[in-house]
């Protein structure tokens, strides 16, 4: 039995490199410091949907075939595409992605990632507004006011409150973890007065006093580090937090331009925006300019709802007032392990983050033309490569019909419901698990990505399966060549 340390976690965008996996011949038994996300990938990797040998369709059944038949059939169908689309990207390595993007350019085809269906809209405005912000570890040594904004992390990114923000022990800002445990004991306690009043006849109830809600749950706090949570509904993270803003739906523009106006200090002629009294964002306002350092975390309750990426606009403008007065910075919340990672490597590489052309021969970027959704809605792919995703349970019913009409090849370790609509299947290893790499955590901080046990056997890494295929599309085109010359 074997323990392996400082483990990254290929889960969500908060990359814990701190989880201790237990391992018993060559496989994982126990998962330590993980979430319960974590622990399910962690030990229900090599569960029953796991795929272990290429698979091929004929004669309308998927089919166990050779690695070399699937690989040549793979690289004949991108060979003979004229517009291939190259979707996924952001649960693989780094380096499987940049192979993936040397493909694209090869063939002349189109490479997105899933940033195009939940936080593109925010990186037009960054590109558009700029973006002041900072990495997890500064946030969690000096943030003492927290905000969530369109966000549940208790839910989507479990260990991210625990480790970078409100239960984080930091070296300027203490934990909040014993004050929310004392006002989770006292609003127990509070329920259990309440229901056992319930149960008591009306003729016998005694007069039971109760404490004020406001014992139990504050507005805001005048000492130590502030939790705010923004939403639509109370969600976990909300009850978690010392203040809790609900805003109606489709309306956080109107709530977000308010607060700029408050924040430099113009009149309002309204006493109510978006459902929210002006009274309470006031002194949202008034606690975000008086604090030493505050970051806002956004998540796609703002980037898809309405408003989409002028809602991170007015967020990144309220952002750039706030820091006339004060220090403050402002973060998406990725969700996809590698997300930022696919961002970055699709940048480094030609100049955008994502939706890139490579038709004409060279990158272009407009998304809305060059986007996944946009070109099979239009119907112009004529074949696909889909790494590490799902985009048949995901994607728009009429988008879907276009990508499953055509050739479709899927890299994937598990079936799932694209890879059942896939022409040809090729499993691949888990990163993170059976094969090394580099991710970006949500703050764009590369992080290695451990190979803890082997593989099934013949079953390759994302990156070369990608480097194979490459490889025997440039046999065929250079034979093409030599056939026509």
């Amino acid at each position: 039995m074997t323990i392996v340390k400082a483990v990254t976690c290929p889960v969500c965008g908060c990359l814990c490199d701190d989880v201790e996996l237990t391992i018993e011949n060559g496989r994982i038994v126990d998962v330590g410091k993980g979430c319960a996300m974590s622990e399910s990938k962690f030990l229900s990797y090599n569960g029953e949907h796991r795929i272990l040998k290429p698979l091929m369709r004929k004669k309308g059944e998927l089919v166990e075939g050779s690695p070399g038949e699937a690989l040549h059939k793979a690289a004949e169908i991108l060979a003979a595409a004229n517009y291939p689309l190259l979707y996924g990207w952001s649960s693989t390595s780094c380096e499987a992605t940049r192979v993936g993007i040397e493909l694209t350019e090869e063939i002349g085809g189109v490479i997105d990632n899933t940033s195009t269906v939940c936080h593109g809209p925010s990186t037009l405005s960054i590109q558009e507004v700029g973006i002041a912000s900072c990495t997890l570890g500064q946030v969690r040594h000096r943030a003492d006011v927290v905000v969530y904004w369109g966000s549940d992390p208790w839910s989507s990114h479990p260990r991210h409150i625990e480790r970078y923000t409100s239960f984080s022990e930091g070296r300027f800002e203490r934990s909040e973890w014993k004050d929310y445990v004392k006002k989770t004991k006292a609003l127990t306690n509070k329920k259990k007065l309440e229901s056992a009043r319930r149960r008591i006849p009306v003729e016998e109830k005694p007069t039971l006093t109760l404490p004020s809600r406001k014992e139990f749950c504050p507005e805001i706090p005048k000492q130590g580090r502030k939790l705010v949570v923004v939403d639509v509904r109370r969600t976990k993270t909300a009850e978690a937090a010392d203040y809790f803003m609900q805003v109606m739906p489709n309306s956080d523009y109107e709530l977000l331009e308010t607060l700029r106006a408050i924040v430099r200090e113009q009149d309002l002629d309204v006493t109510e925006v978006a459902g929210v009294p002006v009274s309470q964002l006031e002194e949202l306002a008034e606690l975000m300019i008086s604090c030493s350092f505050g970051v806002l975390f956004f998540g796609l309750g703002l980037t898809m709802s309405r408003g989409k990426m002028r809602n991170v606009d007015a967020a990144l403008s309220l952002i750039r007032d706030l820091n006339v007065r004060t220090k403050f910075m402002i973060m998406p919340m990725r969700g996809h392990f590698n997300v930022s990672g696919a961002d970055t490597v699709f940048t480094w590489q030609t100049g955008y983050p994502y939706a890139v052309d490579f038709s004409l021969g060279y990158p272009r970027y407009n998304p809305g033309e060059t986007s996944t959704v946009d070109i099979l809605m239009r119907r112009e792919s004529d074949a696909a490569l889909i790494v590490a995703s799902d985009p048949v349970s995901s994607l728009p019913r009429k988008a879907v019909e276009h990508l499953v009409k055509n050739p479709l090849i899927v890299i994937d370790p598990h079936m799932n419901a694209t890879a059942m609509m896939a022409d040809i299947v090729f499993p691949s290893a888990l990163v993170g698990i059976e094969a090394e790499g580099t991710a970006y955590r949500m703050d764009h901080v590369p992080l290695p990505l451990k190979k803890i046990v082997e593989p099934p056997h013949g079953v390759l890494s994302d990156e070369e399966i990608l480097k194979q295929i490459l490889s025997e599309v440039r046999k065929i085109r250079q034979n093409k060549k030599e056939a026509e010359a």
